[in-house]
């Protein structure tokens, strides 16, 4: 089955009873880690229990392809369903999962990990399109995600937090989910639970002020501010703290988005603060001069033309042997010397 994005997150805290093999794929290794561990308790306590629970490597199950039935249909002396976890699934098990599902065993869960898998992927469409299957992607997450998720920790821990403080965080953490997570707790260490007053902008910045420092911002306000020495130096630092490409591509198309969205909203008759104002999150108060700037000096069509070009140097990066980091050099190069 192939599930929609508002699917998801109920998805993965309770899967489909009819899903026997569940594929979680995409490019945020954190939050493919994340969700597959989420689904598999829901068979298991434990998923590294060493009785209910095997692990699996594809390289393994295609030199072996009857491991699979074998460790599902084992059956554990402690009793209880079965979880099998399939690490580094690629197209080289499609066919060994294919065989799987004609006939799976009821009281096993297979849960399969991957890496960014294309819409041709014959993984991938066999958990779409399976009727006892189910496949998740995990997508770099963009602010808006980051900012619920940011929310939702800091209620677990019985905290509060300030609306500037979300704004702030969600622009600089974004990116891998367990990236997040990690800068999540060093804030939350930070504050102190006996400390209750709601976490500041002071407080994020403290904590966190190193994720800033090599923010994504530098790189999208300088692209989007025509920039573009400052932009190509906050691409080369990025590069070399080891960003991934997706999260450097995606950053720079949810910014211009939200430049184009807002700039619908003015065309429409709005005016630009009460523009600014639909936008989740809301821009950090100190990046809206920025922000008012870039709207004043992009036009619409020109907005829609970057995104679009974006979109396409995903795609590019994406195929196997391409120049990644000089294809997305020279669009951050291409993109700040444009005119409109």
């Amino acid at each position: 089955m192939k599930l929609q994005f508002r699917q998801i997150e109920s998805f993965v805290k309770a899967p489909d009873k009819s899903a026997r093999v569940i594929l979680v794929y995409g490019p945020d290794n954190g939050l493919v880690r994340e969700r597959a561990a989420m689904i598999g308790k829901s068979v298991v306590e434990d998923i590294n229990d060493p009785f209910n629970v095997a692990v699996l490597s594809a390289d393994g199950l295609a030199e072996d392809p009857a491991r699979l039935s074998d460790e599902a249909g084992a059956i554990s002396m402690m009793g209880g369903e079965r979880l099998i976890r399939i690490e580094g699934g690629s197209d080289k098990i499609t066919i060994t999962l294919k065989s799987y599902l004609e006939s799976p065993v009821d009281a096993a869960l297979v849960v399969v990990q991957a890496g960014d898998l294309s819409p041709r992927s014959s993984l991938r469409k066999l958990c779409e399109a399976g009727k006892n299957a189910a496949a998740v992607p995990c997508y770099v997450e963009d602010e808006r995600s980051v900012a619920g998720l940011i929310r939702e920790r800091v209620t677990e821990e019985k905290m509060r937090i300030e609306a500037d403080a979300v704004g702030w965080l969600a622009a600089n953490i974004s990116g891998d989910r367990s990236k997040v997570r990690s800068e999540l707790e060093k804030l939350i260490t930070y504050k102190g639970a006996e400390d209750t007053t709601p976490i500041s902008l002071a407080d994020a910045q403290a904590a966190c002020g190193a994720a800033g420092e090599q923010s994504f911002d530098d790189l999208v306000y300088a692209t989007a501010g025509r920039r573009s020495v400052e932009a190509l130096k906050a691409y080369g630092a990025l590069m070399q703290e080891g960003a991934s490409f997706v999260v450097i591509v995606r950053s720079l198309q949810n910014h211009f988005r939200r430049l184009s969205m807002t700039k619908a909203y003015m065309q429409s008759g709005m005016d630009m603060d009460g523009a600014m104002k639909k936008l989740s999150p809301p821009i950090f108060f100190k990046q809206a001069p920025q922000f008012k700037g870039q709207l004043n000096g992009w036009s619409l069509e020109a907005l829609d033309i970057i995104i679009e070009k974006l979109t396409d140097l995903e795609a590019q990066c994406k195929q196997t042997g391409a120049p990644v980091e000089t294809l997305c050099g020279q669009a951050i190069l291409g993109i700040s010397k444009m005119r409109g």
